[in-house]
């Protein structure tokens, strides 16, 4: 059994339909079941292993959670320098609690994080080890989530990514494409860079950690499970805001999903009145997870267009 915690966001979402396709025993919470409440979190994995949960019997075998899929955060850049405690519940506390219950029950734990863990001031691709030097709350909370992990368990599988965007839930891709519709000029930063993260992408590379653990289980001495850890998972490639909206707006016009005529200026982050300080580089190196894998990664330009022409697309 996998426990999505999240499930009703972007990537959790996404990761419990490609649960349900690819027919895993799985079963998703979201704020029903606080996170930074140990006794929320451990009631709730019991009604689980308990059968109490299913309205039908499952097998005592299949209702045994095994895996936990974190991708619960909160992920408010700005609001997070106000709303500092909640940030710190959310990325910190709560991270904490979930490793604290998988390591009681014998699971396994998969958690998301960010490259706001980084400074941003960097030149070349970030490695997992790079020092870290968050600028703000939301960053610090998201290392201080990590490092609670790692003191609680051993067995995790924590992963950075970075400019996500999907299916389900508001991100730039359906903000510029709305924007793209109803105005004739925008503006947008180019002095930031870093990758877009197609969700369908990151959410099959975080199954393939389970598939690939459940694999060496079956085929004991003929391959090995991925080396637990730190882990990088954007799309292939880099860019800047302003190059990855003209993407943006190629595409929705190409395949109908932007009808008027936009003009997509250029402006640094200070002229745009950023409230926040945000990394400046972001790039995060994927060389650990495709040798670990043994995945190839699209390149960002490609999922792009996938995403923009799939039915599911639909920026309300």
């Amino acid at each position: 059994m996998i426990w999505v915690i999240g499930n009703k966001g972007m990537l959790g979402s996404e990761v419990c339909r490609q649960l349900e396709e690819k027919k895993y025993n799985w079963v998703g919470t979201d704020r029903e079941v606080d996170i930074t409440s140990m006794d929320a979190l451990e009631g709730f994995a019991e009604s689980v292993e308990t059968n109490a949960y299913f309205p039908s019997k499952i097998s005592h075998k299949d209702r045994k959670i095994t895996w936990i899929i974190n991708c619960s955060a909160y992920t408010n850049v700005e609001k997070a320098e106000e709303e500092t405690e909640l940030a710190a519940k959310l990325n910190e506390d709560g991270p904490r609690n979930i490793a604290r219950v998988a390591r009681k029950i014998g699971a396994k734990l998969i958690h998301i994080s960010t490259d706001y863990v980084f400074g941003g001031n960097g030149s070349q691709p970030y490695n997992e080890d790079d020092a870290k030097n968050p600028l703000g709350v939301y960053g610090k909370t998201k290392l201080a989530g990590e490092v609670a992990i790692q003191k609680e368990m051993n067995t995790y599988y924590i992963v950075r990514t970075a400019w996500l965007y999907g299916f389900d839930g508001k991100n730039f891709v359906y903000t510029m494409t709305k924007v793209m519709n109803s105005h004739d000029q925008i503006k947008v930063v180019d002095d930031q860079k870093g990758t877009p993260t197609c969700a369908p992408d990151l959410a099959d590379s975080l199954l393939k950690f389970i598939e690939k653990n459940e694999g060496a289980k079956s085929l004991i001495g003929k391959h090995s499970a991925p080396a637990y850890g730190i882990y990088h998972f954007t799309n292939g490639g880099e860019t800047n805001w302003h190059d990855f909206a003209c993407e943006i707006y190629r595409l929705g016009k190409k395949y109908g999903r932007i009808t008027g005529e936009c003009v997509v200026n250029a402006c640094s982050t200070e002229e745009y009145g950023a409230k926040v300080e945000r990394p400046a580089y972001s790039v995060l190196s994927k060389d650990k997870i495709i040798k670990e894998l043994k995945i190839k990664i699209p390149e960002w330009q490609v999922s792009l267009e996938k995403f923009i022409k799939n039915e599911r697309f639909n920026p309300l």
